[in-house]
């Protein structure tokens, strides 16, 4: 049997990847996170790729909390960047291919259209510059795929849709930004996406050297935007404010606006990318279903 190995296997990403799995009769895909398998130490992601020595590897473990990294700057780049090495170095010694999930945060968000994937990053943030660190840790040695994503949420852990909905429930009202513009990404469609890039990579049977792609559902709106759109849809009454950013104190800076332009993707792998509003309204439907 093929394998595949996912790390942060119990994150939405990873979860959402579990259960969009097709049936194979020569890929087994095995999901690890930090309770079985620490990227983080050398030795430990050495021996386990000895034993099992899978084809490919998709990298989903990261650290993601914003504004605690800000505090947390060691955790963030040992989790974002070093543990990036550790796998590139695996996959270099071992020849396996390499997928990694960065974020829309590496850009400053003064761009007037969408980011391309060879636009110049320029972080505000420790979260982003810790994930560019881990960037620059494949680009450097030429190893893998890079796959830039934005807004991820899941019917699974901790995202912007599961707090919006818990809040539209226990109040009424809540204040949300309106200058900062992005696009929401479901985990479900970049799970899908992730799936046919393994393929496509396993029938050209080449190694994925130092590319990078951007992944988002298509269309654009700001924080607000999206809450309202996810309070509508879940039937809730509860009445979000626009706010500027100024006026929500956080610890992290975030960029203005994050939009990705998914051209490269879409051409290279054939892949049809939903728009952000049927993507939530279907999740939701599938959390207030399983409520």
């Amino acid at each position: 049997m093929r394998i595949v190995l996912v790390t942060g296997g119990n994150g939405q990403l990873g979860k959402e990847l579990q259960r969009a799995l097709p049936v194979s009769d020569d890929l087994i895909y095995l999901f690890h996170d930090v309770d079985t398998l620490d990227i983080c130490n050398p030795d430990l992601l050495d021996l386990f790729v000895r034993n099992f020595r899978p084809e490919c590897i998709i990298n989903c473990a990261a650290y993601t909390a914003v504004d605690k990294a800000e505090e947390e700057q060691d955790t963030a780049y040992r989790i974002n960047a070093q543990a990036v090495r550790n796998l590139v170095e695996a996959a270099r010694e071992y020849d396996m291919q390499l997928i990694h999930i960065s974020t829309d945060f590496i850009f400053d968000g003064l761009s007037d259209r969408p980011y391309r994937e060879d636009d110049l990053p320029n972080p505000l943030s420790v979260y982003g510059k810790s994930k560019l660190a881990g960037e620059k840790a494949m680009m450097e040695q030429k190893t893998g795929i890079i796959i830039r994503t934005s807004w991820l949420y899941s019917p699974f852990g901790n995202n912007f849709v599961r707090t919006m909905l818990h809040l539209g429930r226990q109040r009424n009202e809540v204040a949300v930004v309106n200058d900062q513009i992005g696009t929401p990404t479901r985990a479900k469609d970049l799970a899908a996406a992730l799936i046919r890039i393994v393929g496509a990579l396993r029938e050209r049977k080449a190694s994925a050297v130092a590319d990078i792609f951007n992944y988002s559902n298509e269309g654009q709106c700001s924080w607000y935007e999206f809450a309202v759109e996810i309070m509508q849809a879940a039937g809730l009454s509860c009445r979000v404010i626009p706010i500027p950013s100024a006026e929500y104190l956080q610890q992290a800076q975030r960029p203005r606006f994050s939009v990705l332009d998914k051209t490269k993707i879409k051409e290279r792998f054939g892949l049809t990318i939903p728009h952000w509003r049927p993507a939530l309204n279907d999740c939701i439907e599938e959390i207030i279903k399983n409520t």
